[in-house]
């Protein structure tokens, strides 16, 4: 007899899927930072400084970590599996500390050894206090070239815009609030990073002029770097990153300051890179994934954006690097903070008030 050949099943790509729903972790503390093992295990943070590992329904703490500064926006934040985890088994995260005058951003790596951290080296930290407690960014990405992007929130003094700013650290090159930046996965600064300032050497910044920037995501299909970014009063961005530009803040912005004044007389400059999206009212959107599972249908290919001020979450329809429409998703849920797509094809969304972990897959 011949061999039988299997049906494959037909994808219609102009439907919308079905989508089924189940909250798989409940009442935690704020989870800023998720992602999955190579097993499809999850591990996660809570923003207070406590880190833990998921499976099959156990929830097991891992310790180890050093102290954290949980104070304000600070904490423990994104949390990132290396991509090559089976083989040599590093994970990644950022976090708040507490250090003379105020509190550093730090991004380190470690491993897990019987759900203890070992091996924790910091990798890039901020050498300058953080004294008011906000806007630390960060989100955690590999490109496929195996280069990390990290984002950074601008820190320092206060969040004013205008060419009155107090606080002039994401124009700044010389320091590291405010920025993107671009590393090797042990922390080593690649020789063709942009050279920014005065010295004419490499440096770890990639790009510059970011205010919070809460999301950050290598696209899958086009392997650029995209990032949302909080404006102030409105002017929320989402922006595609290139090497050495500049993003602006504190100079312009599509938004106002919180007192309702001006930031710039026209929110572009031609010599500033211009988000290709833009939120008025802010929605303070954080993290972000792309859907790329067939399972979706006629999402996939689509941008997940979390919103923490208006507690929904955006399902973005591109062409190209231009959003040509919005649609909310689960209106008052909570607070979005982050998204991801697992292993599985499914998508993974962290809320907060409990913080939970919602799965979203297809029927």
């Amino acid at each position: 007899m011949g061999c039988q050949k299997k049906s494959v099943e037909t994808i219609d790509y102009t439907q919308e899927p079905t989508i089924d729903t189940a909250t798989i972790i409940n009442n935690r503390d704020i989870i800023w930072g998720m992602d999955f093992f190579p097993s499809g295990a999850i591990i996660f943070g809570e923003k207070q400084g406590k880190l833990y590992h998921y499976e099959n329904g156990l929830i097991r703490e891992i310790t180890g970590l050093p102290a954290i500064n949980s104070d304000g926006q600070g904490g423990l934040l994104d949390i990132r599996v290396h991509p090559n985890y089976s083989q040599n088994g590093w994970i990644y995260c950022t976090y708040a500390a507490t250090i003379s005058g105020g509190r550093s951003w730090n991004l380190a790596r470690f491993s897990v050894d019987n759900f203890q951290v070992k091996n924790f080296t910091i990798l890039l930290r901020t050498a300058t206090p953080n004294t008011w407690g906000g806007h630390y960014g960060s989100r955690i990405d590999f490109d496929k070239n195996g280069y990390l992007f990290v984002s950074v929130g601008e820190g320092g003094t206060g969040s004013y815009g205008g060419a009155g700013s107090s606080n002039l650290n994401a124009q700044n090159v010389n320091t590291n609030w405010g920025k993107i930046h671009r590393l090797f996965a042990n922390g080593d600064i690649p020789s063709n990073n942009p050279v920014l300032g005065s010295t004419g050497v490499a440096t770890s910044v990639y790009s510059y002029g970011h205010r919070n920037p809460q999301g950050l995501i290598v696209n899958p299909f086009t392997q650029e770097v995209w990032e949302t970014e909080h404006g102030p009063k409105g002017g929320d961005e989402i922006n595609v990153i290139k090497a050495g530009a500049n993003y602006g803040w504190p100079l312009v912005s599509f938004g106002l300051n919180y007192d309702g004044t001006q930031v710039s007389s026209s929110p572009t400059r031609s010599d500033i890179e211009a988000p290709i999206h833009t939120w008025t009212p802010s929605i303070a959107p954080s993290g972000m994934a792309f859907i790329t599972n067939d399972q979706f249908k006629k999402w996939k290919g689509n941008l997940l954006v979390g919103s923490l001020a208006f507690r929904y979450l955006s399902k973005l329809e591109l062409e190209g690097n231009r959003i040509v429409g919005e649609t909310k998703l689960f209106e008052n849920i909570g607070r979005v903070r982050n998204v991801k797509q697992g292993p599985d094809g499914s998508i993974y969304i962290s809320i907060e008030g409990p913080g939970r972990i919602l799965k979203i897959s297809t029927k």
